[in-house]
């Protein structure tokens, strides 16, 4: 199984994020983006690439032990900016730093289990479109892509969506099929109430 774990932001917040992205598809450059859905929309904490299910049990106790660990915490999504000329994102703001020591934790627990730690560092944000492929693409049209990314990211900076709080830790199963990935939340966790 392709999984990873992640933090699900709240229907609520989902749902400004969403009014607030539906005028970008409008804007120059729009229509050459794929476009996330809203169902997508996650923090990523830690990307486990291809699971045994018979490491599930072991794994499922791992997270159980970071989420015991580590407080649920006040979070909103806002603003929003552009990985190179292929991602545009929204990002997070609020209690950020417990947001990363339990991006830490789930990423230290879950290497200890593959033997592979995640490559990338760990930045917070929802994918909300990506460019196709720059293979074989000329520079020209990449830093026009680059362009129209900074322009979609700039009409979406001043967001601040409603604050909420992120409290369960999730397991979630990911599909790839005809090109699109489908996401489904395998177990959660409670994260710990330190009032």
């Amino acid at each position: 199984m392709r999984l990873f774990v992640a933090v699900l932001p709240p229907g609520e917040a989902l749902q400004g994020l969403s009014d607030a992205v539906a005028p970008l598809h409008g804007l120059p450059g729009a229509d050459r983006l794929r476009w996330t859905t809203v169902e997508g929309w996650h923090l990523t904490l830690a990307f486990l690439g291809q699971v045994p299910a018979e490491r599930l049990p072991e794994l499922e106790t791992a997270l159980a032990a970071v989420a015991e660990a580590h407080p649920a915490h006040r979070l909103r999504i806002a603003g929003a900016g552009r990985f190179g000329d292929r991602v545009l994102w929204a990002g997070v703001e609020g209690r950020t730093w417990a947001l990363r020591g339990l991006a830490e934790a789930v990423a230290g627990a879950a290497a200890e289990l593959t033997g592979e730690a995640d490559a990338f560092a760990f930045h917070p944000h929802l994918t909300l479109a990506r460019a196709g492929s720059s293979r074989g693409h000329r520079r020209a049209v990449q830093r026009v892509a680059a362009a129209e990314l900074e322009g979609l990211a700039a009409a979406l900076a001043d967001y601040r969506g409603p604050e909420w709080e992120a409290a369960e830790l999730h397991l979630m199963k990911s599909d790839l099929a005809g090109g699109f990935a489908h996401y489904e939340s395998l177990r959660s966790w409670a994260l710990a109430d330190w009032g």
